[in-house]
């Protein structure tokens, strides 16, 4: 049985930009468990975070995205 995965925008461009979790936080000047919890939606992130990641993927990704992430999350299967 495949295992469903949720998919943040944060999430998919980072991927989709072939970056690790460490290199975006590096470049943003943020904590990369801080980062990962972000992207899971786990943790919120702040204004200045959402608009630092916003300005760091050049618009690939709004705002808005970033601070309310289950608005625009899909499921995607886990590949085997």
């Amino acid at each position: 049985m495949k295992m469903q995965i949720p998919q943040t925008p944060l999430r998919v461009v980072r991927l989709a930009n072939g970056l690790t979790l460490s290199q975006v936080a590096v470049a943003v000047q943020l904590d990369v468990g801080n980062l990962s919890r972000i992207e899971r939606g786990i943790q919120a992130a702040s204004v200045d975070v959402a608009e630092r990641l916003t300005t760091y993927f050049e618009g690939k990704i709004t705002e808005m995205q970033i601070l309310y992430p289950k608005r625009f999350t899909t499921i995607t299967r886990e590949k085997k």
